[in-house]
């Protein structure tokens, strides 16, 4: 979803992982170039994402990749604004949801897509059974939805304080791959602008543009004036690789940070901007792992100065992170993080440590009852540079605390292969999820571990359920409060450590477009020409 990626591609968590697609920004020379129809548009991803099936994945580069195929019941710009898509109207009364559908809305096989499609993705997504990333950060977990004539009732089976905007990032599959979910890992299925038409393993992946498209958002059609005649994804591990290839015409796209990012700002290239949380520092509660005493993760947070990790990880242009919910549309503004950190300094950690057993011995490296404190730090390559540098100042101080680290960097795709696979095999992970809401994250705090659910930090904090309890009986922003609460105890605890945020560009040359925070909206491509 949009749910869990760093900075390289689009959403959950997503993105990632809040909204794929999105009204956006930009600036830059392409600004007001000229409109011309036709061509082709590529962008850039770090890595293959894999299975495309796209109600089973939280990894952001997948979510951008099918964004392209798919379309939502509604769609949700950058500044929260709804408006319809497959759905012509809405309308959330108590604890019923109800929708109506266009008509004349069609497949990319040239079926039409019906009321009882849409109602099947949305049981599908709601029956946690299914193991949907989506259910429960995106689809209202035990909702049940049914279907009559052009309407679709989905009946929420307890309270969703920000129902629409989850709904609005639920990709619709048609019938035909609602009935063989099996060939959506490698093809697509849905009403999108777009459909699929080359996917090359480890290289690229093409689309191309449908005909007789007019059910986008804020009017868009196969005709409007602008849109490219095909789209390719190529995988460029690189961010200056990526940056190269937009100075020289090779890409239309990239999401690039760090010094690169610096580069192509200075080309004066058109750039669509996106606040993100760019880092975000997860521990490994497993019984069997050193995160599962509170001791070591206090320490392993005291220890290290966020602030200088959050300027080393963006070049020197991120902000201490200030909610965990940062993604636009932001539901909930405000700071539930910096007043609950543990006092910063390497001797405070020492003592942490000390206190709770963990002696130093052979070799300088702790170790409590027999057991060593050694730990396996993963994080992300999709921030390049600049983040490898973070991630290695952080081990070089634990590593002062007594802690063996071993350190792998990891792409999108494996990173979330490694959290959510099942395998485990991780003590501490930077790794941000991007959501928009705060009810999107309670999933991944709280609940059933991999392979059954997404706490994937086997997260088990009391008062943040309870927290979570008071703010979902309150509609809207009127439970900000509680749910910033409710964070304030994952801070506390050192469950999660959100530290930095950054606004982030996906620039552009030849075309212009809007980005959410994991995608490139689709349907507000321009290709420019000069």
């Amino acid at each position: 979803m949009k749910i869990i990626g760093a900075v390289a591609g689009v959403c959950v968590v997503a993105t990632a992982l809040g909204a794929c697609g999105g009204g956006g920004g930009g600036a830059g020379t392409s600004k007001n170039a000229k409109v011309v129809s036709g061509g082709t548009f590529t962008t850039a991803l770090p890595a293959d994402p894999g299975n495309l099936d796209p109600q089973m994945t939280a990894n952001s580069a997948t979510l951008q990749v099918v964004n392209f195929a798919y379309d939502t019941l509604i769609h949700i710009d950058l500044d929260g604004r709804l408006s319809p898509q497959l759905a012509s109207a809405w309308k959330v009364s108590g604890s019923t949801v109800t929708f109506t559908m266009r008509s004349g809305v069609t497949c990319s096989d040239g079926s039409t897509f019906t009321a009882q499609d849409a109602a099947t993705n949305l049981n599908y997504v709601t029956n946690p059974k299914n193991k949907s990333p989506l259910t429960g950060a995106f689809a209202p977990p035990g909702a049940t939805a049914t279907a009559s004539g052009s309407t679709v009732t989905l009946k929420l089976a307890s309270p969703s304080p920000f129902v629409l905007n989850g709904l609005a990032n639920i990709p619709m599959v048609c019938k035909a791959g609602l009935a063989n979910r099996s060939t959506l890992a490698t093809k697509t299925d849905g009403t999108g602008l777009f459909k699929l038409t080359e996917d090359v393993a480890s290289d690229h992946i093409a689309f191309t543009k449908r005909t007789g498209y007019t059910w986008g958002p804020l009017g868009v059609t196969s005709s409007t004036p602008g849109l490219p005649d095909k789209v390719v994804i190529k995988f460029v591990s690189s961010l200056t690789t990526a940056a190269n290839l937009l100075l020289s015409g090779g890409l239309s796209a990239a999401t690039v940070t760090g010094p690169d990012a610096k580069r192509l700002q200075g080309a004066g290239l058109f750039a669509a901007p996106v606040q993100v949380l760019l880092g975000e520092m997860w521990f490994n509660h497993a019984k069997t792992r050193p995160g599962s005493d509170l001791a070591v993760r206090k320490a392993l947070t005291q220890a290290v100065d966020l602030t200088q990790l959050a300027k080393v990880m963006s070049s020197g242009e991120g902000t201490a992170a200030t909610t965990f919910a940062t993604a636009p549309p932001v539901a909930c503004t405000g700071n539930s993080i910096q007043s609950a950190l543990p006092p910063h300094g390497v001797d405070q950690a020492k003592a942490t440590l000390e206190a709770a057993g963990w002696k130093v011995g052979a070799g300088g490296t702790r170790s409590k009852n027999g057991q060593r404190l050694a730990l396996t730090f993963i994080y992300d390559t999709a921030g390049g540079s600049s983040a490898s540098a973070a991630a290695e100042l952080a081990a070089s101080v634990w590593k002062t605390l007594g802690a063996a680290v071993s350190m792998r960097a990891q792409s999108d795709t494996e990173i979330t292969q490694t959290v959510l696979g099942g395998s485990g095999n991780w003590d501490v992970g930077w790794l941000p999820l991007n959501v928009s809401s705060p009810d999107q994250l309670v999933p991944f705090m709280s609940g059933p571990s991999p392979t059954a659910g997404n706490n994937f930090g086997q997260i088990d904090n009391p008062a943040y359920a309870a927290g979570v309890a008071r703010a979902t009986t309150k509609q809207g922003k009127a439970g900000c409060a509680d749910w910033f609460a409710a964070e304030s105890q994952l801070v506390k605890n050192a469950d999660v450590i959100p530290f930095a945020n950054q606004t982030v560009k996906t620039f552009g040359k030849g075309a212009r477009f809007a980005a959410g925070f994991s995608a490139i909206d689709p349907t507000t491509i321009r290709m420019t020409a000069g």
